[in-house]
C-alpha cells in the first residue's frame, strides 16, 4: 500500500471562490476594447466546461459571435483581450477583495508541518495563481508548493489528464501517492484520468455537477468552527478537513 506524500491542488474554486472576479474581468477587458459584450452569470456558467480563458473566449466567438472580425489576426486579438482580462483579475486580487475558502490556508499548514508535499495543477494563467497565493496566503506562499503547474505548460488543458501528468513528473511522484483537491467535473475527470484519488469542495459555479468516482464531496473543507457539509462519501466523523482524514481517505481508497 503506497503511503500519502502528495496532495495536488486545483486553484480556481478550490483554493478561492474566484470565478466570478474572473467573469467581472472579461466584462471589464470587454468594455475597455470597446466591445459590447456582456458574459452573465448565468452564460459564464455554460463557458466554464471550456476550461482556459483564450479557450473560452474563442468558444464564445464561434458558438455566440460567428461572424465577428476582429481588427488583427484572431489568435493576437484573443491573446491580447486575455492579456488585459489577466492584469484587471490579478489587481482585482492584489486589492485584497478576494479570500481564500474556510479550511484552506489552515489545512496547508498542516501539511507542511506533517511533511506532505504541496503542488498546484491548474489551467488558469501562471500570473494568476501567483497573484492569488501572494495575497490570500502570504507574500512566500509560491515557496510552500514544489511544482506550479499552470497555464500552458501542457497542450491539453482540464478535463485532459495532462497538467497532471506533468505535475506529477515534476514532483517525481506516482499517482498512488497523492490526493488532488478539486471543485469542478472538468477537474474532476482531470484527476481521475491521471490515476488520482480526489476530494471535492463544490464552488459556487459547480453546484450540481456530476461528481461520480470522487472519493469525497464536500460543500468546504471546513474549519472548527465552521464544519464542512457532507454531499457524498464518508467523511468518518470528521467535521473539517485534517491531515489525519487525508491519511484515513488515501488508505481506504488505495
Amino acid at each position: 500500500m503506497s503511503r500519502l506524500t502528495t496532495l495536488l491542488f486545483d486553484v480556481d474554486g478550490t483554493l478561492a471562490e474566484t470565478e466570478e472576479i474572473h467573469r467581472k474581468a472579461f466584462n471589464t477587458a470587454f468594455q475597455q476594447a470597446g466591445l459590447e459584450w456582456h458574459w452573465s452569470q448565468e452564460m459564464y456558467a455554460g463557458l466554464l466546461a471550456v476550461t482556459g480563458g483564450k479557450e473560452r473566449i474563442r468558444y464564445f466567438l464561434d458558438s455566440h459571435l460567428p461572424e465577428f472580425e476582429a481588427p488583427m489576426d484572431m489568435d493576437e486579438y484573443i491573446a491580447t483581450l486575455h492579456a488585459a482580462k489577466t492584469d484587471i483579475y490579478t489587481r482585482t486580487v492584489a486589492s485584497g477583495e478576494v479570500v481564500m475558502r474556510p479550511g484552506v490556508k489552515r489545512l496547508l499548514g498542516e501539511a507542511r508541518q506533517a511533511g506532505l508535499r504541496l503542488g498546484i495543477a491548474t489551467t488558469t494563467t501562471p500570473a494568476n495563481v501567483t497573484a492569488l497565493l501572494r495575497h490570500g496566503l502570504a507574500d512566500d506562499a509560491e515557496d510552500w508548493f514544489d511544482v506550479i503547474a499552470a497555464g500552458a505548460v501542457v497542450p491539453d488543458k482540464k478535463p485532459a489528464p495532462d497538467i497532471y501528468f506533468y505535475a506529477m513528473e515534476k514532483l517525481g511522484v506516482g499517482a498512488a501517492e497523492c490526493l488532488a483537491f478539486e471543485d469542478s467535473d472538468n477537474g474532476l475527470r482531470s484527476a481521475q484520468r491521471a490515476g488520482l484519488r480526489t476530494l471535492v469542495t463544490v464552488s459556487h459555479y459547480s453546484s450540481g455537477q456530476d461528481f461520480s468516482g470522487a472519493a469525497l464531496v464536500l460543500d468546504q473543507l471546513g474549519e472548527p468552527d465552521d464544519p464542512f457539509e457532507v454531499l457524498a462519501g464518508d467523511a468518518d466523523g470528521y467535521r473539517f478537513v485534517t491531515v489525519a482524514q487525508l491519511r484515513e481517505l488515501h488508505a481506504q481508497t488505495t
